[in-house]
């Protein structure tokens, strides 16, 4: 009997775009999983998959850059975040996703946050882009957002890889991709020196910013001369997220571990560069295709 195959995709803001190259080294290779589970990003890769829009989601990806980033940015800070979000779920729409779990090609679950219930939701009915916005709001950039009586945020930031869900849902055989897999190295081999060295550009989300808030934003980032000056707003909360969501995730896999971990390394992406899908599936691809020998071994 074939065994029923499980895709984990794990959080990881824009690394996520690996998923992408990843489920087509699996279609390459003719295997399709029966269920699917995300977080985050992989939520929403996940969810494009079930929709049959992975190729759509894929030429979008590809055509995002620093500039063009603004059309999905409405900056509203009242609502818990810098971006409200409801530019990207329209963005989402367009491209022709589910419009609920009832009309996905399998089962599929996006996992949220319950920001006040400290608690990790698993989103598996009603419409299916209101579970990829709840599972993709990170924390200080992207507002929570108001589900099932209950304020969501961010999957990762309760259960980065979600393998637990796909075992609920009877998988044989999991497969996990995690974006994150390579920072923890990453981290040791930064220099010293990076602390003095020249400014850098603006981050992603600076650029992308209404051109009356640019000049604050910019501030965030800004360095006086050649004094070193603690690190800018975007790169305290990114490496903030990545160290949490590191060491849930560690403690997460140690007790569900999966059949096979895909390991792309996205450790020089920053979970804001979603300007640079184009590396990103082309890593979760090669990733995939390395442990392709390993996984047909279990098929």
């Amino acid at each position: 009997m074939k065994p029923k195959i499980g895709l984990a995709l794990g959080s990881g803001g824009a690394r996520g775009w690996c998923h992408i190259g990843a489920i087509k080294a699996l279609t390459e290779a003719g295997i399709k999983a029966d269920v699917i589970c995300g977080t985050s990003m992989g939520a929403l890769v996940g969810a494009s998959c079930v929709s049959g829009a992975l190729d759509r989601l894929e030429d979008f990806a590809r055509s995002i850059t620093r500039i063009n980033m603004t059309k999905l940015i409405d900056i509203n800070p009242a609502t818990g975040g810098l971006i409200e979000g409801r530019l990207i779920t329209q963005q989402l729409r367009e491209l022709g996703y589910a419009s609920d779990f009832t009309t996905a090609d399998r089962p599929f679950i996006a996992v949220a946050s319950d920001l006040f219930g400290a608690s990790e939701v698993w989103l598996r009915s009603g419409d299916l882009l209101d579970a990829v916005r709840a599972s993709i709001a990170i924390p200080g950039i992207i507002s929570p957002i108001h589900l099932e009586n209950r304020w969501l945020m961010d999957g990762g930031m309760t259960n980065p890889v979600p393998v637990s869900a796909c075992r609920a849902l009877g998988a044989d055989i999991v497969i996990a991709i995690d974006p994150n897999s390579k920072l923890h190295a990453y981290r040791h081999k930064r220099r010293k020196e990076d602390m003095a060295a020249p400014p850098p550009k603006p981050e992603g989300l600076v650029f992308a910013a209404p051109a009356m808030l640019q000049p604050y934003l910019k501030s965030l980032t800004r360095r006086n001369g050649n004094k070193p000056k603690g690190p800018g707003y975007f790169t305290v909360l990114s490496a903030s997220i990545d160290l949490m969501t590191d060491q849930i995730r560690r403690s997460r896999l140690a007790g569900e571990p999966p059949h096979l971990m895909v390991t792309p390394d996205l450790s020089h992406h920053s979970i804001l560069d979603f300007h640079r899908a184009e590396e990103s599936i082309a890593e979760g691809e090669r990733a995939m295709k390395a442990e392709m020998d390993e996984l047909l071994e279990m098929l």
